[in-house]
């Protein structure tokens, strides 16, 4: 009988859940599969506490990271969980479906932003409160049940946020504001409310004046983690949607307010959010989504007058800051060259004196306008050659300095063969001048290492001294992620939760770990959440107050090894999946200069290469097409990973015009598509080319 009202219950929730699932499918225009469905159903009978929403967008490595905190979290509450992906094509629905099978995944094919997302799953959620969480978060074990406790026993409060610390620990302000006012607006944008944060006045946007250990009710909570009573949400209505991305959080906030509700800051339990307002500062496309978001909520909430006054602050704050983005980014891109600049052209003109003085007894050895101009270009040859070997991306070693240098030497000689005696410099000076370059090109990054890292290194090893907290059986999980990743760590050894004194990588005991990282000058702690809570972890992240130290966190069974070294930058991680060469902004850069090189080559051997190419009119175009960067020589094949793979122009051929027309299935292709990613060459486009020339003019 029991077994037959089992079945019965089944099937009535079988044809129930099709009926839904159309509805829903057509509405929302998200897959959303059967299991999905009557999982959803069956939940309805529960007395649910909470719903947490995680909206996605391309960041696999966090989200599970999230999820397995969110997982935690839950123990012991009648919780459900939604992520809804935003059309990512990093593998993040897979993930949640093969590692998550709880969570209730609503898959888009388009990317309808954070407000239309999140309100997609608010509209199906049957919790008493509802958390927006964000998926670049780690929360702690009882962050749940603090915060719904917070809520039972405080009527008046319509949402709640926590205090919020970045990936290095230090407090993110953006935890609690104020209301983003014609006044405030002006104090943040003047740089007022950075000089004088603590301020009841100037501070209001941060509310600096508001101990961060307190609870408080504020004005406006942060999206990345806002719990809200469903009821509320009913009332004041779901998150408006004519924000895409930034804003949604201060309106939603607005309007808990102006029902009679107040919005709380509640620090007794703190998250850790990776990717906090600091982190996207120096990004245009921030600057103006989210200054176009202000002028969205001036024109909802303000009357037409203070709203146009508003609006007119807020787009000269648009352009200003969005020059300032710009004047950052340049010259963050050109500082390390234009100090090159400098000291290689100084040296070089100081040695021409120098061997003037030597050779001829006067300063003057040379005409003035020859040494200017045999410097400027003899400079602008090492230059380049530096940017050819790489000094001029993160690869910034000694080795590198001297290939970029013998580069531009070996451009000179060429130079110095076409030019008359009276414009030729001493072959010595030559060579004086790159041995002067090849010193002052290294001490430059020598003393950049130093400023950044703060740490003085000839070699500019980007080896972090690292220890590994947790058990001896995770810490060596966590070792073999570390070796197959190649992530740049000299392990030191490990601290663990249990005494382990007979392991010669032992280090000591995780009460010690202050002591332990002031000993060894650690400079990167990565903790097994496995073997430690996440409030711990937090707890020492505050605890420890070595400055520079880099934190990072390994979920239980994942292969991503997850941290940011500081609030200025985005999350980084180590993983075991396969790096692939061709992403990496160097080997893209390698690319070019062999499409153009190549491009010159042809066009100069273009009267040979037309006896082998099959159309000859369309092999001039490609040429032409390819030098001016509308083309590459060599791309992927047609099939469907392309769009997982690194972005490249248009091919002239293929890795598979190259298999002497043989014939593959797609799997196959992909393969290729893959491999050649993966081992990124310019000899593997040079090969390609030469045994797919016949192509080359399709």
């Amino acid at each position: 009988m029991k077994g037959l009202l089992k079945k019965n219950l089944n099937t009535t929730f079988l044809f129930g859940s099709i009926g839904i699932e159309c509805i829903i499918c057509a509405k929302f225009k998200f897959n959303f599969n059967f299991n999905t469905i009557h999982k959803h159903l069956f939940s309805f009978h529960l007395s649910m506490q909470l719903s947490v929403v995680i909206v996605n967008y391309n960041v696999k490595y966090f989200l599970e990271q999230a999820l397995h905190a969110v997982r935690k979290a839950c123990m012991g509450l009648k919780a459900e969980v939604f992520v809804v992906d935003n059309n990512s094509v990093d593998g993040s629905c897979e993930m949640v479906k093969h590692l998550f099978p709880e969570v209730i995944l609503l898959e888009n094919k388009y990317n309808f932003g954070f407000a239309k997302a999140n309100n997609q799953a608010i509209k199906i959620a049957t919790g008493k409160y509802v958390l927006l969480l964000n998926p670049d978060t780690v929360i702690e074990e009882d962050c749940f049940t603090k915060v719904i406790g917070f809520m039972d026993n405080t009527p008046d409060a319509g949402s709640v946020g926590v205090k919020m610390i970045d990936g290095s620990g230090k407090f993110l302000p953006e935890s609690k504001r104020g209301l983003p006012t014609p006044e405030v607006a002006f104090y943040k944008i003047s740089g007022l409310a950075a000089i004088f944060p603590k301020s009841r006045r100037f501070g209001k946007y941060h509310l600096g004046f508001l101990n961060k250990d307190e609870i408080n009710p504020v004005e406006v909570l942060a999206g990345a983690f806002m719990m809200i009573r469903h009821d509320v949400l009913k009332q004041v209505g779901l998150l408006d949607e004519d924000y895409f991305m930034y804003g949604e959080d201060i309106d939603l906030s607005y309007c808990i307010n102006k029902a009679g509700y107040k919005n709380y800051y509640f620090p007794e339990t703190t998250i850790i959010h990776y990717k906090g307002e600091s982190t996207k500062k120096t990004s245009i496309n921030f600057v103006f989504t989210f200054y176009k978001a202000m002028v969205i909520f001036a024109k909802k909430h303000y009357s037409k007058k203070l709203a146009r006054n508003f609006s007119a602050l807020i787009n000269i704050a648009i352009y200003l800051r969005a020059f300032a983005a710009l004047i950052s980014r340049i010259t963050a891109r050109i500082f390390i060259p234009l100090v090159d600049f400098t000291v290689i052209f100084t040296s070089l003109a100081l040695l021409v004196s120098f061997w003037s003085n030597l050779k001829y007894d006067t300063p003057l050895g040379y005409p003035s306008e020859v040494v200017y101009t045999n410097s400027l270009v003899y400079t602008l040859l090492w230059l380049t050659g530096l940017f050819l070997a790489g000094s001029y991306n993160k690869r910034k070693t000694f080795f590198s300095v001297v290939k970029g240098i013998a580069f531009g030497t070996l451009a000179i000689a060429v130079f110095y063969a076409f030019v008359g005696e009276p414009y030729r410099f001493s072959r010595a000076i030559i060579l004086l001048g790159a041995g002067a370059a090849i010193t002052g090109a290294y001490l430059i990054r020598v003393f950049i290492y130093w400023f950044t890292y703060g740490r003085f290194s000839f070699n500019m090893s980007s080896h972090l001294k690292t220890i590994i907290v947790g058990n001896k059986s995770e810490v060596e999980r966590v070792q073999d992620l570390l070796v197959k990743s190649k992530s740049k760590s000299d392990y030191l050894g490990y601290v663990s939760v249990e005494p382990n004194s007979e392991d010669s990588h032992y280090l000591g005991q995780v009460n010690q770990l202050t002591e332990i990282v002031a000993l060894f000058g650690v400079e990167e702690i990565i903790f097994c959440s496995k073997d430690l809570a996440a409030s711990r972890i937090i707890e020492w992240m505050g605890i420890i107050t070595q400055k520079d130290i880099m934190y990072k966190i390994v979920p239980e069974e994942s292969l991503f090894i997850i941290g940011s070294n500081n609030k200025n930058t985005p999350g980084d991680f180590y993983t075991i999946e396969i790096n692939l060469k061709l992403a990496k902004a160097f080997e893209q850069q390698k690319k070019r200069m062999f499409d153009i090189a190549a491009g010159f080559l042809m066009l100069t051997f273009s009267p040979l290469l037309i006896l082998f190419v099959r159309q000859r009119i369309n092999f001039f175009h490609n040429i032409f097409q390819v030098i001016s960067g509308q083309k590459t020589w060599v791309s992927y094949a047609m099939a469907d990973n392309i769009k997982l793979l690194p972005s490249l122009k248009a091919g002239v051929v293929s890795p598979l015009d190259a298999e002497s027309g043989r014939i593959y299935n797609p799997v196959t292709i992909q393969k290729l598509n893959f491999l050649y990613a993966k081992d990124y060459s310019v000899e593997k486009d040079l090969l390609i080319v030469m045994r797919a020339i016949r192509s080359c003019g399709n």
